[in-house]
């Protein structure tokens, strides 16, 4: 593994060369509370245990909060101590939304002392106890021998505990699938859920496929959800022995929920209406050996920086390429990681405590890039990136959950559906708020401006049915008979205490990433704000100069657009609070490089908007990144007015 890993993260080297202990199991360290103390309370400092001459290995402290917790051992607690260690790995899996790592053999200051045999044997017993009396399963992640003053070999265990939430089905983690055209995406979520290997000539890839200029073309053009499963042991569930939906989903303890994204250039829109609207845990970028970085996988690693969505890479088909080809891609890709643009320390994974060590420090750290190198043909080291999934925790954390919970509720419209039977169906992500079976709501905004009344006929999360869906999970709701001619995407189903209002115009602080020429007044570009996915058309720019104003500003700059929208209506997420911008002088143009405040108003139809939310526009090769600053609210009669209605 990547010495700087080790450097960033502070681990010190075992005996016998390997991946760096410190730096392994470090990123787990940063969770963690006392083994006495009670879930929230003050640590004891750990003995001051001396060593040999050199410094002995070692984890950061322990932690009051997160999902990781360290134990010296567990041997024969008495009972008053054993529902004390209850309520402490309660606490723990309330942290880490259903998992939690302990680390066996370490005390609490993160010093790395290790069992002999038999205490480790008790202490994974006891904490075997622990589990049944919480309702969890634990699996053994790995065991490590430590280097301590001790002539008796000594281990240390990392141990996952991992437990369903009582109000949850299952744990659920999204993840976009990113990459140039014929990179092997489809394909790699067609051997993983299906749970057999590809022929070499895309037959793995067929399921996924939604229609017939897919299949017969090979290229993905809409988006599609793949379910890869894990029971509570780590075991993965997929199709498999010919496994439903629903059966899958029963059987699992986590869900991982794949977003397959399109690949090639002309459907660029529709990979950022993903990334945008459908709120990826992280992202996969895949990488073909053969080719290396070609196509649109700098533009899909730019959208994922921009966006700031944790990824990791999978450089694919190595089975085509020779050993010196594949190290010449990896290289590749670590200039590219390494450049001022991204910051990352890239991470190759190369054996299954690799992938272990991987999943923690990719959660713990923003900058680490863990890249697997495998094949759909031969499986090679399809096991490591399975490993990856079934042990990446959450990337959000308890309490973010339950403030998001809190909140009224606010239901993205992503999919339209006619289902026989059944009525109009509508899919997307629940936001905020809680959203039940029953639940009378208002869709909106109309072509007119209005929200109207429906209710939620039922609810459907990964084909199987749900009857309450919380803040952050996506899923399906049944309007029954609805008129589906009433909906479309970038809508909003909000609860009616919200009093959702609506603008025509709104403004949003805008960096201009490229431009050919100059951004100027009236130039129309989409914009993507979430699932909003509109045409929109500058109208004034506010620009953020010294002195005098000038005629344009460069790519990169910051600059005040206001940006009028010609499209549907829609909704704009809150996703980050507006800083206050200075009055400046009007602008004729922008360059390249340059930011600003821009204005917006749109064209047609009036939408529904927050400060704060993230946007993104392109148009041919102008592209450019930002957040909304203000909105101007008006009535639905206002907007009938000025729209012409």
């Amino acid at each position: 593994m990547d010495s700087r890993v080790s450097e960033l993260f502070g681990g010190c080297c075992r005996p016998g060369g390997g991946p760096a202990m410190g730096g392994n199991l470090k990123a787990r360290g940063a969770g963690g509370s006392s083994s006495c103390g009670g879930p929230k309370g003050k640590k004891k400092n750990g003995r001051n245990r001396g060593g040999k001459a050199n410094n002995p290995p070692y984890l950061p402290p322990e932690a009051e909060d997160g999902n990781i917790e360290y134990k010296l051992k567990l041997v024969n607690p008495s009972q008053y101590r054993f529902e004390h260690l209850v309520t402490q790995m309660k606490w723990r899996l309330q942290e880490g939304r259903g998992e939690a790592v302990y680390q066996i053999g370490v005390e609490d200051n993160g010093l790395l002392v290790g069992l002999a045999e038999e205490e480790m044997r008790a202490s994974l017993k006891t904490l075997h106890r622990m589990a049944e009396k919480v309702g969890a399963d634990i699996t053994v992640l790995r065991e490590r021998e430590v280097d301590y003053d001790s002539d008796m070999p000594r281990k240390i265990t990392e141990v996952l505990v991992r437990k369903v939430p009582d109000n949850q089905q299952f744990l659920d983690l999204r993840v976009a699938v990113l990459g140039n055209v014929d990179s092997g995406k489809s394909t790699l979520l067609g051997v993983l859920t299906q749970g057999e290997l590809d022929n070499g000539r895309g037959r793995a890839r067929l399921n996924l496929f939604r229609h017939l200029h897919e299949i017969q073309s090979g290229r993905t053009s809409s988006i599609s959800f793949e379910i890869l499963g894990f029971n509570s042991k780590g075991e993965v569930v997929n199709y498999s022995d010919s496994r439903t939906a629903e059966e899958i989903c029963e059987s699992s303890s986590k869900m991982i929920t794949f977003i397959d994204l399109a690949g090639h250039h002309k459907y660029l829109h529709t990979t950022i209406f993903g990334l945008t609207s459908y709120c990826p845990d992280c992202a996969l970028l895949l990488v073909s050996a053969n080719t290396g970085i070609a196509g649109t996988t700098r533009e899909h690693l730019g959208l994922a920086l921009a966006l700031k969505v944790p990824f990791f890479i999978v450089v694919s088909k190595v089975d085509l390429c020779a050993k010196s080809t594949v190290e010449r891609t990896v290289r590749q890709l670590e200039r590219v990681l390494k450049q001022p643009g991204c910051h990352k320390v890239p991470m190759l994974v190369t054996s299954e405590d690799d992938a272990v060590t991987a999943a923690q420090q990719f959660a713990q750290s923003p900058n680490v890039t863990p890249i697997f190198t495998l094949s759909s043909v031969s499986g090679e080291s399809l096991d490591l990136l399975k490993v990856f999934l079934n042990i990446l925790p959450p990337l959000t954390n308890s309490k973010e959950q339950e403030e998001l919970m809190q909140q009224l509720t606010e239901f993205q419209v992503d999919e339209i559906y006619t289902v026989p039977e059944v009525g109009t169906v509508v899919g997307g992500t629940l936001s905020s708020g809680i959203c039940r079976e029953g639940d009378q709501l208002v869709v909106g905004p109309t072509d007119d401006g209005c929200f109207l009344e429906l209710r939620v006929c039922s609810i459907q999360r990964n084909r199987s049915a749900c009857r309450v869906l919380r803040a952050g999970q996506a899923a399906t709701l049944a309007l029954g008979d609805f008129d589906r001619a009433l909906l479309r995407k970038g809508m909003v189903m909000v609860s009616p205490e919200m009093n959702p209002t609506i603008c025509s115009v709104f403004e949003a602080e805008i960096v201009l990433l490229f431009h050919a020429t100059t951004f100027r007044r009236g130039f129309q570009v989409t914009v993507h704000v979430g699932n909003v996915r509109q045409t929109a058309v500058v109208e004034k720019i506010h620009a953020k100069v010294r002195g005098p104003s000038h005629v344009s500003i460069s790519t990169g700059k910051s600059v005040s657009a206001s940006i009028q929208e010609g499209a549907l209506p829609s909704h704009l997420l809150e996703s980050y609070l507006s800083p206050e911008r200075e009055q400046s002088p009007y602008r004729d143009k922008l360059r390249t490089g340059e930011k600003a405040v821009v204005r917006f108003r749109f064209l047609k139809h009036p939408e529904y908007l927050k400060v704060g939310a993230k946007l993104l526009f392109r148009e041919g090769v102008t592209k450019g990144i930002g957040h909304v600053t203000d909105v101007q609210a008006i009535t639905a009669g206002e907007a009938q007015a000025s729209m012409g209605f």
